[in-house]
């Protein structure tokens, strides 16, 4: 009877490799700080020359509203720095 032939096994073959994303390009965004800046210093103004000048100042037909002016500044201020990088 004729001898079986031996089966060699295959060598290990690692999967292929993956392939990584492309890099993701940070764009330049040198106005984010200088705005953000600016927008915290104009609430913070807003609402200081409001407490100062007893209310006539900035707007007097917004009168105590003034103070919510001030704090939308700074919240647009605090939602600019989210595209801080």
């Amino acid at each position: 009877m004729p001898k079986s032939r031996i089966r060699k096994k295959a060598d290990y073959t690692p999967p292929a490799a993956r392939t990584q994303p492309a890099a993701i390009k940070l764009t330049n965004r040198a106005w984010v700080a200088p705005v953000m800046l600016a927008l915290f210093l104009i609430g913070l103004a807003w609402i200081v020359v409001f407490y100062v000048t007893d209310g006539s100042l900035p707007l007097d037909a917004l009168g105590n509203w003034n103070i919510v002016v001030g704090f939308g500044f700074i919240a647009a201020g605090f939602a600019v720095s989210t595209q801080w990088k």
